[in-house]
């Protein structure tokens, strides 16, 4: 991987090999978490996986009360 100048920023250029396993197209979001192996790079939100193992709970947990308001 290259570190190239992006206006005022610093950007990463992939090897195209990369984009297709992480099937990424120029212009999707990328998301730098840190692991205890080092930093990951994925095209996955990890604040948005938050909300939705909270939400997956909540439907669980009101399975019933979901259900009668579906009607």
């Amino acid at each position: 991987m290259k570190l190239t100048t992006a206006g005022n920023s610093v950007g990463v250029v992939l090897p195209k090999e990369a984009l297709d396993k992480l099937r990424l197209e120029k212009g999707d979001r990328v998301f730098l978490t840190e692991s205890p192996e080092g930093f990951r790079l994925t095209p996955y939100d990890p604040e948005f996986e938050k909300q939705m193992t909270l939400a997956r709970q909540i439907m669980k947990k009101r399975r019933d009360v979901l259900h009668e308001l579906a009607k």
